[in-house]
């Protein structure tokens, strides 16, 4: 037996000190230490807390707070994209995924044009095999809609693939009687779509504009060619469609304000709507894109950085509960890879890494700044993802039955971040330099001890999530 024994344990609706005893890869017992006379289902004194303590590994985390394992539902690992592939495969993306406090990463498979979704399944479990030291699930990106892709998203469901992913822009993209179509299968086949909302024909015109003027090689070309009201229309068009298919969706990364709002007028229409956002929605701006030279081109994504106003309104969305996850959207690529577009801003490789620091950048900018609660910091990136992804509870929680896969973070530390302390192989970290509030100790994955001070000890322990219904988020 493992006991973690002494720290405050952090849900979602409550924190409390306890211990967590733990048998093999679940956890078997929680014992409340605050309150007298409990048994296992509530509050028990200190010298009773869990039994075989003689017999037992005992790890100290007083004065720490114990998180479930964090869930990270939007990574892009071994992406071929933009003429390149992402520098972080599942091997690296992994490693620094729970060198961070993430236990599960949920990425996008996509069926490319021509293909089937169990050939799109196929081609990303594969990818996966080159081992992963996190655990891990698959979404399943439609790009080419026929009978046939109709039919297997039944197949997908009966794999563990419950969730799916829907564009409105690039050359992945769904058009509208497509989009309707698809939300319509979905829902009989109980599945959820996650939607990556912009206006496609907006964005190519300012994208063609720009290029034909004196903006080819502006970094900063690529936010004007992407603006807020082109993420807003989409999401809204989206709402709109999925009110009419009577579905519930997602809207993946939401940056701005202006979509928030889309958003807030189909829930008062009656619908319901998911949202996500990412750290660097949350702690970057767009004056990022002016930065000397060709730097801001470390900060390219889609939908791009925006404004510190939009920056305030999605803490407070979150900290309201009107956004229910935080993922990365992790997708990196080198510098030398970026420098593709250094003449041509269009053909700079849009995405950033992120899946290596967001448990610190949301404890310390969020927590720790008092913008959210450290249980509102446990709903967002552990509980909602695993009810909403159907891995509830087997992961977000810190219940008995559950995995073990629990984060002790010390509130007393501080430290810097430096690309040349990261896992990942990108060779830029975009919050370079930056202080922050916290450290996670130590990150266990099914009970055994994986990461401490952002190093990995055990390797490809990671397993395959085969996933469920999403749930409702309460």
């Amino acid at each position: 037996m493992l006991i973690i024994k002494g720290g405050t344990i952090v849900t979602s609706k409550e924190s409390f000190v306890g211990d967590i005893c733990i048998e093999g890869e679940k956890i078997v017992e929680v014992r409340r230490l605050d309150t007298p006379d409990g048994d296992a289902a509530g509050p028990r004194t200190k010298e009773a807390a869990c039994e075989k303590d003689t017999e037992a590994e005992i790890v100290n985390a007083a004065g720490k707070l114990v998180f479930p394992g964090f869930i990270d539902a939007h990574t892009h690992f071994d992406l071929h994209v933009a003429g390149t592939v992402t520098c972080d495969d599942f091997a690296s993306g992994t490693k620094a995924a729970v060198s961070g406090g993430t236990t599960a990463i949920i990425d996008f498979g996509t069926q490319y044009p021509g293909e089937t979704l169990q050939e799109g399944l196929h081609n990303w479990l594969e990818k996966a095999a080159v081992g992963c030291s996190c655990d891990y699930g698959i979404h399943m990106s439609i790009t080419d809609w026929n009978p046939e892709t109709a039919r297997q998203c039944q197949d997908m469901m009966d794999a563990g693939v419950s969730t799916f992913k829907l564009y409105m822009t690039y050359d992945t993209q769904v058009d509208d009687k497509t989009l309707y179509e698809i939300l319509v299968r979905l829902k009989e086949v109980g599945g959820i779509t996650g939607v990556h909302c912009e206006n496609s024909g907006v964005i190519d015109a300012l994208r063609e504009k720009l290029a034909a003027g004196d903006g080819l090689a502006r970094v900063s070309s690529h936010c004007l060619s992407r603006p807020a009201a082109a993420e807003a229309e989409a999401i809204g068009r989206l709402l709109h469609l999925a009110g009419i298919a009577e579905t519930e969706v997602i809207d993946v990364h939401l940056t701005c304000e202006e979509g928030l709002e889309e958003i807030r007028a189909a829930r008062k229409r009656g619908q319901t709507v998911y949202a996500e956002t990412c750290p660097q929605y949350l702690v970057m701006d767009d004056s990022l894109y002016g930065l000397p030279g060709f730097e801001g081109a470390k900060y390219v994504i889609a939908p791009p950085l925006r404004k510190p106003r939009d920056n305030a309104a999605l803490w407070k969305a979150l900290a309201d509960g009107e956004i229910q996850t935080v993922a990365t959207d992790h997708c990196a690529f080198t510098c030398a890879q970026k420098a593709l577009g250094r003449d041509d801003f269009r053909k700079i490789p849009g995405g950033m890494p992120g899946v290596e620091t967001r448990g610190l950048v949301i404890y310390s900018e969020g927590v720790a700044r008092g913008r959210i609660t450290k249980e509102k910091m446990c709903q967002v990136l552990a509980e909602n993802p695993a009810k909403l992804y159907g891995l509830y509870p087997r992961k977000g929680a810190l219940i008995k039955g559950a995995d073990a896969d629990i984060v002790i973070l010390d509130p007393g530390r501080r430290q810097t971040v430096t690309a040349a302390a990261q896992q990942s192989r990108c060779d830029y970290a975009p919050l370079e330099g930056k202080t922050l509030t916290g450290v996670i100790e130590a990150v266990y994955l099914r009970g055994v001890l994986t990461a401490s001070e952002g190093q990995v000890f055990r390797e490809n322990r990671g397993v395959f999530l085969k996933r469920g219904k999403h749930q409702p988020l309460t």
